[in-house]
Order: C-alpha cells, then sequence, then structure tokens
C-alpha cells in the first residue's frame, strides 16, 4: 500500500515542522538567558542565646557570582518580629551586597523565623533563615541600703 500527500498536507506538515522547530529554538534561547547569581556567605543567621531587648541586628553578606545585574525589589520577614532592609542598588556582578535583618528581642524564647527576598535573580524568591534564643529578663535587683 503506498501513500501520497498532496499539496496542502505537504504544506501544512512543513509548517508545522517550522513552528515546532522555532519553540524548540525559542526555548533553548531561554535557557541561556544571563542571570545574576546570589551567593551568601551563609543562608542562615544563628543568634544564640542572646540577653532579652540585646541588640537584634544581623546582616547577611552576599556575591552576585552571576553574569547579569541583580535588582531586589522586596524583602519581607515571615512576622512583624523580623524586618530586614537592603540597598535599592543594583548589584553587579561580582560585587558585594548586604541584607540587614533586625529581631525583635524583646520577645522571649526560641525563634525561627524567614525572609523572602524577592529580585530579578536566577532564583527569583530566596529564603534566608534567623533562628536562636531569647533569654528571660534578669530581675532587677533591691537597692541596697
Amino acid at each position: 500500500m503506498t501513500y501520497t500527500l498532496n499539496q496542502k498536507t505537504t504544506k501544512f506538515l512543513f509548517t508545522l515542522f517550522l513552528l515546532v522547530s522555532a519553540f524548540s529554538f525559542a526555548q533553548e534561547e531561554a535557557k541561556t538567558e544571563k542571570a545574576g547569581v546570589f551567593t551568601f556567605e551563609s543562608e542562615e543567621i544563628d543568634y544564640g542565646t542572646i540577653a532579652h531587648n540585646a541588640d537584634g541586628l544581623r546582616v547577611f553578606k552576599f556575591t552576585n557570582t552571576g553574569d547579569a545585574p541583580i535588582v531586589i525589589s522586596k524583602a519581607k520577614g515571615s512576622c512583624g518580629c523580623t524586618v530586614p532592609t537592603y540597598s535599592k542598588n543594583v548589584i553587579l556582578p561580582g560585587e558585594k551586597g548586604e541584607i540587614e535583618v533586625k529581631y525583635a528581642t524583646n520577645r522571649v524564647g526560641k525563634f525561627t523565623k524567614t525572609v523572602t527576598i524577592t529580585s530579578n535573580a536566577s532564583e527569583p524568591n530566596k529564603i534566608l533563615r534567623i533562628k536562636g534564643e531569647v533569654l528571660k529578663p534578669e530581675p532587677a535587683e533591691a537597692p541596697k541600703s
């Protein structure tokens, strides 16, 4: 049995082949786009055991090890007790940057919190972690007479 293709079918199959080829090429191009890459010194900061109302400020340090600039658009703590701040400046490839996190150390007890960084980097949502334990305040000593 022999099959023959008419001219319309041949044109349709050729057009379909071109579309599939173009789509495959576009996906390969998208994979090779340049992107910034966060490389953090550490993605978790352990406060350890700290005193009540101690300084809750810590810093996450990173380098852009990618081949495109990074722009951070948002940094959000997992609760109101964790407040991140960051520079609005563009971080060029090879440059260093910092994200400061202030934990409210007036809260007694163990804590584990996250900070989500939103950017144009290769990983658009980066999650950083802080943990530690805030000790109960020492009872005030009675004045000596």
